[in-house]
């Protein structure tokens, strides 16, 4: 059975995206932790969990779009996903890595359209005919 372009599009990267949470997590495990305070390291962790949760939500968002090829808002909702994830854990990555407390600004941005993208997924199911 062929895969569509989008299907194949957010395989790979969210296989990407579960290669860099591992290696980053164990950065942090392995690295970080006699460099950084223990609070900066619990902001990481943070970054790094939402990382992970999100990746494994990606996968199952793609496999939505496999189910519905034709479904806009399950494919926006992917890409919302990808670029909430990316906001929220990177700027929190950023912000212990390069010592920078004002970048946390901007993981609000990456929570608020993980939520968008989690609640615009269930409706697109919900009114599923």
């Amino acid at each position: 059975m062929e895969i569509n372009k989008n299907v194949r599009f957010f395989l790979t990267i969210s296989s990407i995206m579960m290669a860099l949470a591992i290696a980053i997590g164990a950065f942090g495990a392995h690295g970080l932790k006699s460099i950084v305070s223990e609070q900066l390291l619990v902001t990481y962790n943070t970054g790094v969990e939402y990382h992970f949760y999100n990746t494994l939500g990606l996968f199952a968002a793609t496999f939505m779009i496999y189910l519905k090829p034709e479904s806009k808002s399950v494919r926006v909702s992917a890409w919302l996903i990808l670029i909430g994830m990316i906001i929220f854990s990177f700027s929190l990555y950023a912000l212990v890595l390069l010592n920078m407390p004002i970048l946390g600004a901007i993981t609000p941005i990456g929570g608020t359209l993980l939520i968008i993208a989690w609640i615009m997924l269930a409706i697109s199911f919900y009114k599923e005919k």
